[in-house]
């Protein structure tokens, strides 16, 4: 399920914890709160005009750079996952995204799992240019 949030430089992904993504206690691995941050920010790019199938006809894709996550509170099979995701700042060929995590157990309250910032530029392909940041972005950053 994806929601979008007020404006175009913020989104919210939600899904539940499958199996695969947890170790043998039913904690979620840590890898796997990577693939919800790159899901949130597809979702993200995707409302900022950057469709995932648009971009094999032009040729532009955005490149993660870095990653960094904080891990706060194990989210657990089962829990219920809400990322939202936020492009904090653009420059002149890179943008960063921000985004936070939250889990909910069954019948539980929601409680704040991690939060991870990405680095983002936009490279031109085949060529593999890097790419100035689209202008509208800048008003979609807080």
């Amino acid at each position: 399920m994806e929601e979008q949030a007020p404006f175009p430089g913020e989104v919210e992904i939600a899904e539940t914890v499958p199996f695969y993504d947890t170790d043998c206690g039913g904690v979620v691995s840590n890898i796997a709160y990577l693939r919800y941050v790159e899901k949130a920010r597809t979702a993200l790019f995707a409302a900022l005009g950057m469709e995932p199938a648009a971009m094999m006809g032009t040729g532009l894709f955005p490149v993660v750079v870095r990653t960094e996550i904080d891990y706060r509170s194990p989210a657990r099979l089962g829990d219920g996952i809400r990322v939202s995701a936020r492009l904090a700042s653009v420059e002149k060929v890179r943008a960063t995204c921000v985004f936070r995590l939250d889990a909910t157990a069954p019948g539980g309250e929601p409680r704040h799992v991690a939060e991870a910032v990405q680095t983002v530029t936009l490279v031109r392909m085949p060529e593999g240019r890097p790419q100035r940041m689209p202008p509208e972005w800048r008003g979609a950053a807080d």
